[in-house]
């Protein structure tokens, strides 16, 4: 790992402002309420090769035997107790961004270089998938080269083979609500941060193609496979209490000044404006989820079709279901705020026709599409240029 000289104190501190907008919701309907309760997740499958992009627009394209590293890293992470699902992602994405998911050796430890390796890396003294270095103390060279053991040690925790130092992700206080690029920072301590986030999709996309949920806990208690046709769409804010302050698409960030995927339409409000839901559906996520702060995510059937809905920002107060919970179309679900990532008060909306899994589109666009109502001629083109209400 390049480490900064910098203590893991500082690398918490960025958690409140390590970048969001490009973050798209990218769960599966099971696996967004195995979050919140528990679940081990269990490989089903190892392809031999798997193309997914990067946030940042790039192609990857992984082979078996990274699939396989990949495979590792799930089934160790979430048999460790409190990694879950969302630790496993943290740990993807670490080592996508690492290694691309490979068992490197390394000259400076000759030793590396006849024991099974996937390639040779250069960076200092560093091994294996998550590029840990001897002389930091993570382990030995034997050690580092054995894929099980460098999972174990990144999550780390009291039974961690380096506790209490280095810190893993269960030694990271607060990893569980902070942005996944940030917490897989807090434990590698890069000298280039901001490039765990790139790698979120790709690790999404390797979950989704390797695993099922093994025991999804109170997600039985309401089957998203029992969501009825919707009888209405509404818009998500009451009419003139809105305006909208950034559309869905590319964009400087506001906060980091980098081009990113917005994947949501955001819409000023006063604090405290209730949020609707758009259409009839069953709650998915109701809770915190790193930057987007307090966050609602409902599954619906329009048209015949699987959509889901996101609506993030509020306080925890503001947060008026819970998961498995059946809503109405224009039901009050929660309140704006601006927790997480937020420059202000404001709702950041999310369309993804197909479900959670799939890629988020123009929500006012969909919104127009299918006539909801309090979206209208003189609505709909409310728009702002207001500092301080995005994000």
């Amino acid at each position: 790992m390049k480490k900064l000289v910098v203590g893991l104190v500082v690398a918490l501190l960025v958690f409140p402002v390590a970048g969001l907008l490009a973050v798209p919701i990218v769960l599966s309907p099971a696996a967004l309420a195995a979050c919140q309760a528990s679940g081990q997740f269990v490989v089903t499958d190892v392809p031999d090769k798997l193309t997914a992009t990067r946030n940042d627009g790039v192609s990857v394209t992984m082979g078996h035997a990274q699939l396989t590293h990949a495979a590792t890293i799930i089934t160790v992470g979430s048999g460790i107790e409190g990694v879950g699902r969302q630790g496993v992602l943290v740990g993807l994405m670490a080592a996508l961004t690492e290694s691309t998911l490979r068992m490197l050796a390394n000259v400076a430890h000759p030793a590396s270089l006849d024991m099974p390796h996937d390639g040779v890396g250069s960076d200092h003294d560093s091994l294996g998938l998550f590029q840990m270095r001897p002389s930091s103390g993570w382990g030995a060279v034997a050690e580092l080269m054995d894929p099980t053991y460098q999972v174990r040690a990144f999550f780390g925790g009291p039974d961690g083979p380096n506790h209490p130092s280095p810190a893993g992700l269960l030694d990271i206080t607060g990893w569980q609500t902070a942005d996944p690029g940030a917490a897989a920072q807090a434990v590698e301590r890069s000298a280039f941060p901001d490039r765990y986030q790139d790698y979120r999709p790709v690790a999404e996309a390797i979950i989704a193609a390797l695993t099922k949920l093994a025991s999804p806990g109170n997600h039985d208690a309401a089957p998203i496979e029992a969501v009825a046709e919707t009888t209405r769409v509404v818009f998500p804010l009451p009419s003139g209490t809105w305006v909208r302050t950034s559309g869905y698409g590319w964009r400087d960030d506001p906060m980091t000044g980098r081009r990113a995927l917005h994947a949501g339409t955001d819409y000023g409000a006063t604090d405290g404006t209730p949020i609707l839901a758009i259409a009839d559906g069953v709650v998915t996520w109701a809770g915190p989820f790193g930057l987007y702060g307090q966050l609602i995510v409902i599954e619906h059937t329009v048209d015949g079709r699987r959509v889901a809905s996101a609506y993030a920002h509020m306080w925890e107060s503001g947060v008026h279901v819970s998961v498995g919970e059946r809503v109405s179309a224009g039901e009050h679900i929660g309140d704006v705020g601006a927790s997480g990532k937020s420059q202000g008060a404001h709702l950041h909306f999310e369309i993804r026709p197909g479900g959670s899994f799939q890629p988020s589109i123009d929500a006012e666009k969909w919104l127009a599409e299918y006539g909801a109502s309090g979206l209208d001629a003189a609505t709909s083109g409310q728009s702002a240029c207001l500092a301080g209400t995005s994000g």
